[in-house]
């Protein structure tokens, strides 16, 4: 049975839903315990329910283990290294090896501009979902599209041909050691109603 919310619509349900999506942080530090696997799952099976145009389901989920991780700090030490030195190199991998869970998700590379576009508005919504799913649980993320994502070695390590698919996003997750404050513009700054 579908609920009807208008000309109603402020109900709590609705209320409690907006605070979970205005409530949504980026989260850099967290706490060292393990976020539990069948979250995850449910949170990527979730995020394959995000709109795609002719349900192309361009997306595609690697959780990285702790092997997979190590390989991606050995990465990402000698990336920052060669652009910034040794200390600098050190204390990326350092900073980068405190983050609980590893996500990567990828898109489907093709051709076709529109389809390429259509499939990575897709895949941008799926990591949206993807978060929003783990914030109601409590876990907090972050999206990163830094150097490392298009390193062809990080493509080594992850397990997928650079050539069928392109990185979306480095997923970090965990339980939030520090939760930020955050305001946006209002809506009246942001939005054009037409006649």
């Amino acid at each position: 049975m579908v609920k009807k919310t208008a000309p109603g619509y402020d109900s709590q349900e609705l209320r409690e839903f907006a605070e979970v999506l205005r409530g949504r942080r980026t989260i850099n530090l967290y706490l060292q315990m393990p976020v539990p696997d069948e979250l995850i799952r449910d949170a990527v099976e979730v995020a394959t329910w995000a709109p795609n145009h002719g349900v192309t389901e361009p997306w595609r989920f690697y959780r990285l283990g702790s092997k997979s991780i190590g390989r991606c700090l050995d990465l990402v030490r000698e990336l920052v290294t060669a652009a910034k030195g040794e200390k600098a190199g050190a204390f990326k991998a350092k900073s980068w090896s405190e983050k609980p869970g590893w996500l990567v998700v990828t898109c489907r590379s093709s051709d076709d501009e529109l389809l390429q576009r259509e499939d990575y508005a897709a895949c941008a919504t799926a990591v949206q979902t993807f978060m929003l799913y783990l914030w109601k649980a409590g876990i907090g993320s972050k999206w990163t599209t830094g150097d490392i994502t298009r390193d062809p070695g990080f493509a080594d390590i992850v397990g997928f041909n650079a050539s069928d698919e392109f990185v979306v996003g480095l997923i970090w997750y965990g339980f939030p050691k520090v939760t930020p404050a955050q305001s946006r513009k209002d809506v009246s700054e942001v939005l054009t109603e037409l006649p």
